[in-house]
C-alpha cells in the first residue's frame, strides 16, 4: 500500500473533483487497512481504463451487462496494490484485446464512484463506493476484439463525443467528459 499511497500523494489533481477525491482517498487509506480487497464492503479500490486509438480520436467501450450501458473497462484491484496492471488486465479481458499499451505508468485520473446495489453472480451486493484509478491506455483500431461474456455483450470504438452520449449512466457522463478533456491537454504537449 505504500507505493499506491506515494503514487496518489504525487498525483497531480486535474479538477476540484479529483482534489477532494484525492483529499478522501488518502483519509480512507489511513482509516482502513483492507481497501485493495472487496472485504471492505463500503469503499476498495478499483483500476479502469481509457483505451483510445492511434490517432487519440476514438475509445474503445463495452457494453456492460449489470448497468446496460456503454462503458469504460475496469475491475477490483482484488488485492493487487499495482492498478496499472489491474487496469491492463481488465482490458484484455474485458476487451480481447492482446496488444494494449499504456501511454504512461501514471495514473491519468482519479475518481470515486458511487455504486448502486446490485445482484452479481446471484448475490446481492450493497451500495457502496469504487475508490477509482484510471490509466490511459492505447490499442490499434484494427486490432481484433471479443466479448467477456459475464460481464459485457459487446465492444466498440466511439468518437470521443459519441462515447459520452452512448453511455445511459449520468454520473459516468461527467468522467468521461473530463477523461475526454485531459486526453485534449494531454494530446497538446
Amino acid at each position: 500500500m505504500h507505493y499506491l499511497r506515494q503514487q496518489l500523494e504525487r498525483y497531480t489533481p486535474f479538477n476540484a473533483q479529483e482534489e477532494k477525491d484525492q483529499e478522501i482517498i488518502l483519509r480512507y487509506m489511513d482509516t482502513f487497512d483492507n481497501l485493495l480487497t472487496r472485504e471492505n464492503e463500503f469503499a476498495h479500490f478499483t483500476a479502469s481504463a481509457w483505451i483510445v486509438n492511434e490517432a487519440k480520436t476514438k475509445v474503445l467501450m463495452a457494453y456492460h451487462n449489470i448497468y446496460n450501458s456503454w462503458s469504460w473497462v475496469g475491475g477490483h484491484a482484488d488485492g493487487d496494490v499495482d492498478l496499472l496492471h489491474v487496469a491492463l488486465k481488465e482490458a484484455k479481458e474485458e476487451t480481447g484485446l492482446t496488444n494494449v499499451k499504456p501511454l504512461s505508468e501514471e495514473m491519468y485520473s482519479i475518481e470515486i464512484l458511487g455504486v448502486p446495489a446490485h445482484v452479481k453472480k446471484g448475490k446481492h451486493v450493497a451500495t457502496h463506493v469504487h475508490l477509482n484509478v484510471t490509466f490511459l491506455l492505447e490499442a490499434s483500431e484494427d486490432a481484433p476484439t471479443s466479448i467477456k461474456e459475464d460481464e459485457n455483450s459487446a465492444v466498440g470504438w466511439f468518437e470521443l463525443n459519441q462515447a459520452i452520449e452512448e453511455s445511459t449512466e449520468p454520473d459516468m457522463q461527467v468522467v468521461y467528459r473530463k477523461l475526454n478533456e485531459k486526453l485534449e491537454r494531454w494530446s497538446d504537449h
